[in-house]
């Protein structure tokens, strides 16, 4: 069978590594690199001996899927052309900056029979995946997500940048609506929130609390899951899971073994499987506005308490 042919549009920090993978992927071609900044471009394509292009519609024709890792406000233009020109499509987290955006590029996807699928990458961490089958029926979950300052993704604030992450991974956790939210936070060195905690209520009683930030001393990435006579621990940055159960006179703790993986690479594999054997990506288009939606509203309430 032939390689699928692909492209990634906007090669920075987190494009130039999705280059790097497809490059190394056995059921894919990597056909082209494009970025508008020179100095990025040229780095990538000589690194990777890969064709270059500064302008993204040159790939029309070229290749039958992309990776599109833009600045979040130009997300919903190169995937609404790219999908319009019959590219399968992943887009970076987040979706897009509007609902009615991701609701476009939903439909421009549908109509022509199209994989769109969103870069949340924790759904292919591997301490998420050996914690799955253990998770049921949730009562509170605690999520923590905080790094350094990173000079990059500064079009948008923490929520949009980090805590969607989190906000992906509990609607998939919780199988009940949101009856509640309640959010602040506070923009630190940037315009926008660079510290943010959301308390989200289900209706089936579940409550989540997240924690985001970029400006922390540290690097921690966390999820705490509490069910009735147990909870589950990840660690998502190393991959580390524990279950704690209630014995007879005492808690138990089990680390669980995972098979670490490179979370990226199997985000991307995914998403060429799917194209190629024409199936229902993880993170779909339609999953990933759900997230937008919550993500939106937290994001919203700060905005408007700060206001005040």
């Amino acid at each position: 069978m032939d390689k699928l042919k692909v492209g990634v549009i906007g090669v920075g920090h987190l494009g130039s590594i999705h280059a790097k993978i497809y490059k190394e992927l056995p059921n894919c071609s990597l056909e082209a690199v494009c970025d508008t900044d020179k100095a990025h471009l040229e780095a990538v394509s000589q690194s990777l001996n890969v064709p270059a292009y500064k302008d993204y519609r040159e790939l029309f024709g070229k290749v039958e899927a992309v990776s599109i890792a833009t600045p979040t406000k130009s997300h919903y233009a190169v995937a609404s052309e790219c999908l319009k020109h019959n590219l399968h499509t992943l887009v970076e987290k987040p979706f897009t900056p509007t609902l009615e955006e991701a609701d476009s590029l939903i439909k421009i996807a549908q109509e022509n029979n199209l994989i769109l699928q969103v870069g949340h990458i924790e759904r292919f961490n591997s301490a998420f995946s050996a914690t799955q089958k253990l998770i049921k029926n949730p009562k509170f979950i605690e999520c923590h997500r905080l790094s350094p300052f990173p000079n990059r993704s500064l079009d948008v604030g923490a929520v949009l940048d980090i805590m969607i992450h989190d906000i992906d991974i509990i609607l998939g956790l919780v199988a009940s609506p949101i009856e509640r939210i309640e959010s602040v936070g506070i923009n630190v060195l940037t315009h926008f929130e660079d510290i943010a905690n959301a308390r989200v209520t289900f209706k089936n009683g579940c409550v989540a609390n997240l924690t985001a930030s970029r400006i922390s001393d540290e690097t921690m990435r966390k999820i705490r899951i509490f069910q009735e006579n147990a909870y589950i621990s990840l660690d998502y940055k190393n991959a580390e899971a524990w279950v704690y159960r209630k014995g007879l006179l005492k808690i138990s703790k089990e680390n669980l073994p995972i098979e670490k993986e490179q979370p990226l690479q199997k985000e991307l594999q995914a998403f060429i499987n799917c194209v190629i054997r024409r199936e229902e990506p993880l993170v779909s288009g339609t999953v990933a506005r759900e997230a937008l939606k919550v993500a939106l509203e937290i994001q919203n309430q700060i905005w408007q308490r700060n206001k005040s």
